[in-house]
């Protein structure tokens, strides 16, 4: 049996009279076949001697393994490879001029090996053995051939814009995230009474119920003091000179109660007390700042107009002068006394936290004692009539201006110290209500 290496000899054809002398030169039997190769090509049919790979310098990305030679490789066989990045030169070979993340797609053919018959136009598709698998990295040197890279490449223009240093964090949210988890990109920073004080100055002032009140407020103090006046005329003399006043603080308080219960009471009505307390959830902070800025309102609208009110009549009416402590009491003590009652009002609303229930408790404080006691006529009521009208806040008033209703009720500034008392147990009771009840 003929072993398939050798070529098998060919029969000679006879010769005829006719034959110049020259014949055909025998053909060599094709090479054996791999199992997966087409038949032979039309060349080597007719004879055509099998051709050496040309000796030419190697093709770029063609780099054997490191430490191991190359697998020998039959003519047509295609190697995946993947081209490294510039400026990372494979050892001992300078490195393609490649883009980065290209990948070339090559035939490559064993040196000092015949090329096998080939089909012309065929192309022959083999996996290369790698005998050590490696970890597959994202960039490197060469690597040997029938691996494929993996890498992600940034474009050029992002990889200029991209900073060398990350930004340091913002002092602001580094104390937001101090103490651990979610770091808002929104500056953050700590709040204190300063910002409740700034919020509710801009509530009280944005909003008409403010503007109605405090006007309603300026117009009766100063009109009525001033149609006092008129009315009174210089020829009568008057004592006390600044009691003419009275009246128009009287009636300007009303509107100054109206208003504090309003500055709360609205909220919870309307809801926005939940904003206003998801803003600032300190409650004692919220109600603080309510009162500072309600107080400092009302105190200084109110002794600037009983301030107008007192030159008016110390101008236009004839009598004693006045002392500094009756000028004081006429004007700073009227005030202070007004701003008290609005203080009250706010705390009345908190406790009841609805606009029409505070203010009609509100006026009932204010006006019930004194009708009360016009109807206590009896002889076993005239100490309660006589407390009532000695302690309701009309009588408290007149006798900042020095004309009590009775003679034998509080003097001077103590009428100011008992409202003061007062409006300090209600105060706590609103903080306490505030700290213990839900909005």
């Amino acid at each position: 049996m003929t072993s398939p290496q050798q070529p098998q000899p060919q029969p000679q054809p006879e010769r005829g009279p006719h034959d110049t002398g020259a014949h055909e030169q025998p053909v060599p039997a094709a090479p054996p076949m791999p199992p997966a190769a087409p038949p032979a090509a039309p060349a080597q049919q007719q004879g055509m001697p099998p051709q050496a790979p040309p000796a030419g310098p190697e093709q770029p990305g063609q780099q054997p393994a490191p430490q191991q030679p190359a697998p020998a490789k039959e003519a047509g066989t295609m190697m995946l490879q993947a081209q490294q990045a510039p400026g990372q030169p494979a050892p001992g070979q300078p490195a393609p001029a490649k883009e980065p993340g290209t990948m070339a797609l090559q035939a490559q053919q064993a040196p000092g090996q015949p090329a096998p018959a080939k089909e012309a136009g065929t192309m022959m598709l083999q996996a290369q053995p790698y005998p050590e698998p490696q970890p597959l990295a994202a960039h490197g040197p060469g690597k040997d051939a029938g691996t494929m890279m993996l890498q992600t490449q940034a474009p050029p223009q992002a990889q200029a814009q991209a900073p060398q240093h990350p930004a340091p964090p913002h002092p602001q949210q580094a104390f937001a995230g101090a103490a651990g988890g979610y770091v808002s990109p929104i500056p953050v920073r700590p709040t204190h009474l300063g910002h409740a004080l700034a919020s509710e100055w801009t509530k009280i002032r944005s909003v008409r119920s403010t503007i109605w009140t405090l006007g309603v407020m300026l117009l009766l103090i100063l009109g009525i003091g001033l149609l006092a006046s008129l009315a009174a005329g210089s020829e009568r003399e008057l004592d006390p000179l600044l009691g003419v006043g009275f009246v128009g603080v009287l009636l300007g308080s009303l509107c100054v109660i109206t208003l504090g219960v309003l500055s709360i009471s609205s909220e919870y009505g309307t809801g926005m007390i939940r904003t206003t307390l998801t803003a600032s959830p300190s409650r004692v902070r919220m109600l603080t700042a309510k009162a500072i800025v309600f107080f400092a309102l009302a105190l200084a609208l109110t002794t600037v107009a009983t301030t107008l009110v007192a030159l008016l009549d110390s101008a236009l009416l004839n009598g004693p002068a006045p002392t500094a402590d009756q000028w004081l009491r006429a004007t700073l003590g009227a005030g202070l006394y007004v701003a008290l009652l609005g203080l009250l009002a706010l705390s009345v609303g908190t406790l009841l936290r609805h606009s029409a229930g505070a203010i009609s408790t509100m006026m009932g404080v204010v006006l019930l004692p004194m009708l009360l006691a016009l109807f206590l006529q009896g002889e076993s009521l005239k100490d309660i009539q006589r407390a009532l009208i000695e302690y309701s806040v009309p009588s408290a008033l007149a006798t900042l201006y020095d004309i009590p209703f009775l003679s034998t009720g509080p003097t001077g500034w103590t009428p100011l110290w008992i409202l003061a008392g007062v409006t300090a147990v209600v105060l706590g009771g609103a903080y306490a209500a505030v700290m213990q009840r839900d909005v």
